[in-house]
């Protein structure tokens, strides 16, 4: 194998190889980068044995072939390459070392056999539908935040994407909960993806996609099992295992009697709390809202630091005195991006719905908080 390659299209792959990759594995071949270069492509794929990233880059190849690096020192090689420089690759006779070369600067790497490399991409996807990559990238961050991360409840470590009925209308709907806050978003149902399981999909996998994505404007060709699911667009693949649980009956955690409604700047609101809360304890960020009429008033108290309140102006005419974790307060407040949100309350011990006022596709649940 011998090929030359621009920096930065090797880099730019390579920081989607080596995120994937763990910093410590007991099995070798999973510290390294799989290679494949022929027909002026460069492939390279990494996994984790749960997920699995495959690129091509372009490159000037002259003569085919394929082999494994370590992901993370090859990454930093290339990283600290002059940004215009054009790298040569080429892989020893015996097939056990690639050297790597740019300018005067050359690197030896031990490779390992490419047999040794796992593929989880293989099987059958049946379910296939595309999504605007803005509409992919809406749903993650209108959800990611309140996926959990305690490993006990495996089940809730991820986002909840299924199909589902609002009013008669089908809807493509995804949820995420930790148990103290929920995040609900839907679209319209998205053509192919009538009859798709229910499906959860695990926190790595949302947070290497939503980094893939980032820039991405054009559809996200997505395929799914009841197992796997794969994320194709430009030259890249994402594929990654599902979490393999029940996800709980969320819509028994969204109260349907809440009667207190208040109206206010979601703006004016995150900033209030973010004042307000550097008072608060550490540990629970205990934050107390007072509701009388159209006036709220955020409070916060700590022994060691002292005391914080600040007052907004509000539409409604509730009485309510309820506490919040101050962190998931600011989470919710900071995805509405309309100019009015509303709370909709029962008492001090109910959860409260947060919804923007101009956005009807996202709904918030949080528990309150004894203060």
């Amino acid at each position: 194998m011998k090929l030359s390659i621009d920096r930065s299209d090797l880099l730019r792959s390579l920081n989607h190889m080596q995120s994937v990759v763990e910093r410590r594995n007991t099995v070798p071949i999973l510290s390294n980068v799989l290679m494949k270069a022929q027909d002026g492509v460069l492939c390279l794929a990494s996994t984790d044995m749960d997920l699995e990233i495959d690129e091509s880059v372009a490159a000037n190849v002259s003569i085919a072939g394929s082999t494994t690096a370590p992901a993370h020192t090859f990454h930093e090689i290339v990283r600290k390459f002059p940004d215009d420089s054009e790298i040569e690759i080429e892989l020893n006779a015996e097939g056990t070392q690639i050297s790597v070369r740019a300018g005067r600067s050359k690197f030896k790497l031990s490779c390992l056999p490419v047999a040794d490399f796992p593929e989880i991409s293989a099987g059958d996807l049946p379910s296939e539908f595309s999504l605007p990559a803005s509409d992919l990238r809406a749903l993650i961050d209108r959800t990611k935040f309140a996926m959990s991360t305690e490993e006990t409840r495996y089940y809730l470590n991820g986002i909840y994407v299924h199909e589902a009925d609002n009013d008669g209308v089908k809807v493509l709907r995804a949820v995420s909960t930790d148990g103290h806050r929920l995040a609900r978003f839907e679209m319209p149902l998205p053509e192919g993806a009538s009859g798709m399981p229910g499906i959860i999909i695990p926190r790595k996998a949302i947070g290497e996609i939503r980094k893939l994505i980032e820039d991405a404007a054009d559809l996200i060709k997505i395929s799914l099992s009841d197992h796997k699911i794969r994320f194709s667009f430009d030259h890249i693949v994402l594929t990654s295992k599902l979490i393999d649980g029940t996800f709980p009956d969320y819509q028994r955690v969204i109260p349907q009697g809440n009667d207190k409604i208040v109206e206010l700047d979601p703006k004016a609101f995150s900033r209030a709390i973010d004042r307000v809360s550097t008072i608060s304890d550490g540990k629970s960020r205990a934050l107390k809202i007072m509701i009388n009429g159209k006036q709220m008033t955020l409070s916060a108290s700590s022994p060691e630091a002292g005391s914080a309140t600040e007052e907004l102006e509000v539409n409604g005419d509730s009485e309510i005195e309820i506490g919040f974790n101050a962190k998931y307060l600011l989470d919710i407040t900071s995805q509405i991006e309309g100019d009015g949100c509303r709370l909709t309350l029962a008492d001090s011990n109910s959860p409260t719905i947060i919804q923007d006022n101009s956005d009807p596709s996202s709904l918030y649940v949080l528990m309150p908080l004894r203060v």
